[in-house]
């Protein structure tokens, strides 16, 4: 199940890729954000009865932070970004989730965690500033690529400070559909209809957003959380350490440029990944 899980995120880089050959970055996200929704509806409605709505500034927060921002910036980013970079530096989530524990949250301070968070900043140099390529792209996109993993983090520290006690299902569905309208109200402000209709490539595009959708967010999320209940949750985030490896290796089979540099800022991140969770 680690390596499904690991198969179906690491895979959402090159959807987002082959999704905005037809549509545009803003249509992307809004398409994501609203099958998502769309998908998570029936569960919201099903939990509709657990939710703490004393809480709805936290969910409008992971709704916000940890989905709805983000699938713009991925979108913007990867029209001059590879894939595989992009999937790489989204490696960089769970060290900024320990930053901002220790300086926002209050979590103790440990020299093994900052150094492993220092380790995975100094990967990410390698990747932005020495890993690139001719297909690599416009390299500072990957400051878009990092503002969505910090927004990751804090939603993630959210979810740990003031939601900790709500059912992960009725979390996440009610999140997406609390911002589900607005990615709605955007989309049918463009003209993806039309897209579709008349793009070589649209209905293609559409099938791999549709995909990303539902398998690199609804479904992702049932197996991440049917995962923590069958183990722990230390073993289902090792799933961080699989992700950019299934990232890269998709970039290369699309004829992406692969270099030592991407290979070592991987090394460096992971590492700094594992010894920020000693």
């Amino acid at each position: 199940m680690l390596l499904l899980l690991s198969l179906v995120w690491g895979s959402s880089y090159i959807l987002i890729k082959k999704s905005l050959v037809a549509f545009a970055p803003e249509q992307l996200a809004c398409l994501r954000i609203s099958i998502s929704s769309l998908a998570f509806l029936p569960i919201f409605l099903w939990h509709f009865r657990r939710v703490d709505w004393s809480k709805t500034r936290y969910l409008l927060v992971v709704g916000l932070a940890g989905s709805f921002i983000p699938a713009f910036l991925f979108s913007i980013a990867q029209t001059e970004l590879s894939s595989s970079l992009a999937g790489l530096l989204s490696s960089l989530t769970p060290l900024f989730t320990l930053l901002q524990a220790i300086l926002i949250f209050g979590m103790p301070f440990a020299w093994n965690k900052v150094v492993g968070v220092t380790l995975g900043l100094v990967g990410a140099t390698f990747l932005v500033y020495l890993g690139q390529t001719e297909g690599s792209g416009n390299i500072r996109y990957a400051v878009l690529v990092i503002m969505a993993t910090f927004l990751y983090a804090y939603s993630s520290n959210t979810v740990k400070a003031h939601l900790q006690d709500m059912n992960p299902l009725t979390l996440s569905s009610t999140a997406f559909v609390l911002v589900g309208p607005a990615g709605l109200l955007m989309l049918f402000q463009t003209d993806f209809v039309e897209v579709v209709q008349t793009h070589p490539a649209g209905w293609l595009s559409l099938g791999y957003v549709t995909l990303l959708a539902l398998a690199g967010t609804v479904m992702a999320s049932f197996l991440f959380f049917w995962l923590v209940q069958l183990t722990n949750p230390v073993f289902a985030s090792s799933v961080s350490y699989l992700i950019p490896i299934v990232a890269l290796g998709w970039g290369a089979l699309d004829g992406e440029v692969i270099t030592a540099f991407h290979l070592i800022g991987m090394v460096l991140i992971l590492i700094g990944v594992y010894l920020s969770r000693r």
